[in-house]
């Protein structure tokens, strides 16, 4: 049986970057080589609940404020404050991040701290207390979100310059990834889908310009509710390509 076209492109990318080295980055957190599939499909699906676990559990989300936020410095309110992301950011540094300021800063710490923790102590945590996520989510999925913190993040300051929002990673690779995984539903200018509206539309190269951060996590572990594929499994280097390119994309 041949092979498909794209697989054989993933796998001769995974294997240049294994030997070569990837634009020059080798992983930190999230170096997840040896896990087994299984594993790495848990630490996804956590990605997927850090981004929006009332959409992917499809359970109807708090209305109230969410407790800990309420008790921030934070403006939000609503369902919207229960998201993982809006604490603790896309970059995973909280207020020491790109939430530090601006319309998203809430003042608390991000979970970078959790980063080579216990799963079943960041699972208990996540399940009680100040969290209170027990009350709406399985024991399964409290143990793929903390699979998610202990395992899956990664230091985003490796692979997006801060001042420039740029990605450090290769378009030339990304390129090629993209065009043949990703443009099947973005299209090839990245236009195919617009998130935001006529009026101001909102395209693959604007969020990865305006939110890299956000971009590199979706990349990585996928989009809730969606058919979006994870490419955790691959080395870092060849998703901060793939980030890399989307920032060549029109904005508009």
């Amino acid at each position: 049986m041949t092979m498909p076209k794209v697989l054989r492109l993933l796998f001769a990318f995974a294997a240049t970057t294994l030997v070569a080295g990837c634009s020059t980055m080798a992983p930190t957190a999230g170096n997840l080589e040896g896990m087994s599939g299984k594993e790495l499909a848990q630490i996804a699906s956590g990605g997927l609940l850090y981004d929006k676990w009332y959409a992917v559990l499809d359970v109807q989300p708090p209305e109230a404020t969410h407790q800990a936020y309420a008790n921030s410095k934070g403006k939000r309110e609503g369902s919207g404050t229960w998201r993982c992301k809006e604490c603790h950011g896309w970059d995973y540094m909280g207020k020491d991040g790109a939430y530090s300021k601006g319309s998203h800063f809430s003042g608390i710490p991000g979970i970078r701290g959790g980063d080579g923790g216990s799963v079943s102590k960041v699972a208990s945590e996540l399940g009680a207390g100040v969290h209170g996520l027990g009350k709406y989510a399985s024991e399964k999925d409290l143990e793929a979100m903390a699979a998610f913190v202990v395992y899956g993040q990664v230091d985003m300051n490796q692979y997006i310059d801060r001042a420039s929002k740029k990605a450090k990673g290769n378009a030339a690779r990304g390129e090629g990834i993209y065009l043949t995984v990703c443009a099947k539903c973005h299209g090839g200018d990245g236009k195919a889908t617009n998130f935001g509206s006529k009026e101001k539309p909102v395209y693959i190269g604007t969020v990865s310009n305006d939110n890299p951060w956000e971009t590199l996590h979706k990349i990585r572990m996928g989009q809730p509710k969606e058919d979006m594929p994870a490419m955790i499994a691959f080395p870092i280097g060849m998703q901060v390509d793939v980030l890399t390119y989307a920032q060549t994309l029109p904005k508009k």
